[in-house]
């Protein structure tokens, strides 16, 4: 199946009521994993690229060919989106647009209001004329997730609506309470504004930092618009929990594979996880 974009997937989502994951890709093992874990699940499935990984895996065509060459290879019927996460510029997202991506987050959300609309708009144009969705934030996610970092700052209704708006934006992250990163202590979302801008705008809303959100509030965000929840940390932590397993076991272990394999398989389990939580099990 060739790859789509995140605009029918998070319509359909949100009309239904469950959410799609986005699992960010760091090299070819999350990769996999998160194809096999969508295809097993028949969920659709939402590759995020932070420009970092992006750099790390060799660049945004690499990204988008090795996605492609394992579409094909795995013979994957589930959509598929590759979607550049915390785009930093117009330049950024033009780039990942040209390179094969088929969906964008311009995170502008540090510029002044009227930036932000500016650069939100400019990506806007540019993607929908290639069919590419596009995702923005307003408010500051807390955390640190790669090249992005800051202190939770919660979004304002009345931006979300104009921005929308004077934007054309597909999906919109308004930033309630969530971190990147693991969560020091229990996390604390902002159901009410949740509601009011979910209410107010009308597209479907993504959640970031969806990794230790405990279930119930996984579920209350759901039922308020969130169509779209990112996950990262929780994959890498499995992963990287197994790895030190598996070397402590076999400390003269040097075959990459009989470590990275089992990693693999701790983020496909993971990943199933997930989507079963976020309800997009059988959706595809």
């Amino acid at each position: 199946m060739p790859l789509v974009s995140m605009t029918e997937m998070l319509k359909k989502a949100k009309a239904e009521g469950y959410a799609v994951g986005q699992f960010n890709i760091n090299n070819l093992e999350f990769t996999q994993a998160i194809l096999q874990a969508a295809e097993s699940e028949k969920s659709p499935v939402i590759l995020g690229v932070s420009e970092g990984a992006g750099r790390y895996i060799g660049g945004f065509k690499t990204v988008v060919k090795m996605v492609e060459g394992l579409l094909e290879d795995y013979n994957v019927t589930v959509p598929v989106a590759i979607h550049l996460d915390h785009g930093s510029s117009f330049d950024k997202c033009k780039e990942a647009i040209d390179a094969g991506f088929t969906s964008v987050m311009i995170d502008a959300s540090h510029d002044p209001f009227e930036e932000n609309i500016a650069t939100t708009s400019k990506v806007v144009e540019y993607a929908h004329s290639k069919g590419v969705s596009v995702e923005a934030e307003l408010g500051t996610v807390g955390g640190q997730e790669d090249d992005v970092s800051g202190s939770i700052i919660y979004a304002d209704a009345n931006e979300c609506v104009e921005l929308v708006k004077r934007t054309g934006i597909d999906c919109l992250a308004p930033a309630l309470g969530s971190v990147h990163g693991p969560y020091k202590g229990e996390p604390n979302l902002g159901f009410k504004e949740m509601e009011e801008i979910g209410n107010l705008t009308g597209v479907p809303l993504v959640l970031h930092g969806g990794t230790g959100i405990p279930t119930k509030d996984i579920q209350r965000s759901i039922s308020l618009g969130t169509a779209k929840i990112n996950v990262n940390t929780e994959n890498q932590i499995a992963s990287a929990k197994v790895v030190r397993e598996v070397l402590a076991a076999k400390p003269n272990e040097y075959d990459p594979r009989k470590y990275l394999g089992p990693a693999r398989d701790a983020i496909k389990e993971t990943v199933i996880g997930k989507m079963r939580e976020f309800g997009s099990s059988q959706k595809a």
